[in-house]
């Protein structure tokens, strides 16, 4: 169970993280750098799947999503609200989904490192926080209502 304080820290984590690991899919130039060096480490490594070159139309979606989530990204830094949050968590389940789809369907094993963040990011999202009108006090049943 999170404290709220926790969660916005964690909010605010997550969406670092996505600023860091998404600001190179905003333009084609760096987005176009990015694959490169992913096609050479794929390579290097001898990693199983595949990483095609991109057409304009591939380009295009990648930017979007590079966009997009960027500015969603730094809504959260600039303001982690727990609502947020919860629905960066339902985002990266909907990520998740789609990676492994992905996956099972002959992309890049490069991609399981990011289907591992996705994953670890959305689960600890979902967890409970505690109302802080409650942090420190006792539960109901032990306080008495005679008590002055």
């Amino acid at each position: 169970m999170w404290t709220s304080t926790q969660y916005r820290r964690l909010v605010r984590g997550s969406a670092w993280y996505d600023l860091i690991v998404t600001a190179a899919f905003a333009t084609p130039w760096s987005f176009a750098a990015l694959h490169g060096a992913l096609v050479s480490l794929s390579r290097a490594l001898d990693l199983p799947g595949e990483l095609p070159p991109f057409e304009p139309m591939h380009m295009l979606m990648a930017n979007l999503l590079g966009s997009i989530v960027c500015v969603w990204a730094v809504l959260r830094i600039r303001d982690p609200q727990q609502v947020y949050g919860r629905y960066d968590a339902v985002g990266r389940c909907l990520f998740a989904t789609w990676q492994l789809y992905a996956l099972v369907h002959g992309a890049s094993s490069l991609l399981v490192v990011f289907l591992f963040f996705e994953l670890v990011w959305g689960v600890v999202q979902v967890l409970p926080v505690r109302d802080p009108s409650q942090a420190g006090s006792l539960p109901q049943d032990f306080v008495s209502i005679d008590n002055p």
